[in-house]
């Protein structure tokens, strides 16, 4: 947007303002046609007030369009000025609506012209108040001076308040953008949390109903055993997602809250419960030092979901695990398991490996998931600075 053109920051006037200027122009108009009249010379009296009036009377219709034709307005009633002290009214508010646009190029023949109008006008009514010329000149030049100069003022303070309008816009509008980017931002972290909390205790029931309706050889003491394995899984569900929902805001502040985030440590614990609910899984920890907070939270992550996707995909294959690297070489994951066998696999969104791709990337790493020799193998790697 193009500051320099005045149209931009010229305000639209209202029905009040048209009035108050008309008003204004009139008292001018009316007071120094009175003072030319009183100069004039009998014999010169009627015609010059004819001609006077008529003029006056075409620059206050002219001067409603100088905001569309603001020199050639301007420079027509300067011009009437030369025989009419009637279009003195109009020819200031020209004058002072050419000056708010402050360029010197029009200002500064404007104002010699109205100056030289004036010189013109005393030169052809005969007057009697017998005036040195230079002290009219001086006193026709002063006025036209300050009559530019305050248009200029006021021009400046419209594009001033024009500027600070725009800057609380545009910063209202950028506060609106950032707050949509956070509910976007918050609505993505929900659904990775829920996503990364819920993917893993549903595949157990998942897997634990599956394993359940195959089974016929089970007397009733080992299928209220299964079922009731697959309900405290169920419950254990729902436990992790009231955690999520409520850490979502602090109930006292109301900002945004992070729940405990699980790290590297855990990954034993995750492994043994898994072997509880019947997965087969093996566990290779070969990391010489320990792990990073962040970076550790990421290989718990990267590890759980490859035990999901192996119970989602692959129930009742063996699962190996393998974590080996250190500060030198980085951090190596491999889950690898079996294809699986399901003729009618369990539905998943596939955003689970989306969104630990990109979180891998973005701490300098990467994750790659591909099938080989019969095997289905997620493979990621991390500096050690992660």
């Amino acid at each position: 947007m193009d500051r320099s053109d005045p149209a931009l920051w010229q305000p639209r006037l209202v029905w009040w303002q048209h009035g108050w200027r008309l008003v204004l122009m009139l008292a001018i108009s009316a007071g120094t046609s009175i003072g030319a009249f009183t100069t004039l010379r009998d014999g010169h009296l009627m015609p010059w007030m004819a001609l006077d009036l008529l003029v006056g009377v075409a620059g206050l219709v002219l001067v409603h369009v100088r905001r569309r034709w603001p020199v050639g307005v301007a420079v027509a009633l300067a011009l009437a000025g030369c025989v009419s002290a009637s279009a003195t009214g109009p020819g200031l508010l020209a004058g002072v609506s050419l000056a708010t646009r402050r360029r010197w190029v029009e200002m500064v023949p404007v104002g010699l012209l109205v100056v030289a109008s004036g010189e013109v006008y005393s030169w052809l009514v005969p007057a009697d108040d017998g005036g040195l010329w230079w002290i009219d000149l001086t006193v026709s030049f002063l006025f036209t001076a300050a009559v530019l100069g305050w248009g200029m003022y006021l021009g400046s303070r419209r594009e001033l308040l024009w500027a600070l309008r725009q800057r609380a816009e545009r910063a209202e509008a950028e506060q609106v953008l950032r707050a949509t980017q956070a509910k976007s931002t918050e609505r993505a972290r929900i659904a990775r949390e829920m996503h990364d909390v819920l993917a893993h205790r549903i595949s157990q029931i998942a897997m634990q109903a599956g394993a359940l309706s195959f089974r016929e050889d089970l007397d009733a003491a080992q299928l209220r055993g299964g079922v009731g394995e697959i309900q405290a899984q169920a419950h254990l569900a729902l436990t992790d997602l009231r955690e999520v929902l409520g850490v979502l805001r602090d109930p006292d502040t109301g900002e945004p809250a992070d729940r405990p985030q699980p790290t590297y440590d855990d990954v034993p614990r995750l492994v043994a419960d898994c072997r509880a609910a019947g997965l087969a899984i093996e566990l290779q920890d070969e990391v010489t030092a320990r792990l990073p907070e962040a970076l550790g939270r990421t290989v718990f992550r990267i590890v759980q979901e490859g035990i999901t996707n192996a119970r989602k995909h692959a129930p009742g294959a063996a699962v190996r695990v393998r974590v080996s690297g250190g500060p030198q070489e980085g951090v190596d994951v491999t889950v690898v398991n079996p294809l699986g066998f399901q003729v009618t696999p369990p539905p998943g969104s596939g955003l689970g490996l989306v969104g630990l791709t990109e979180r891998a990337q973005l701490a300098g790493g990467t994750l790659r998931a591909v099938t080989r020799s019969g095997a289905f193998e997620l493979h990621g790697w991390l500096p050690w600075a992660a």
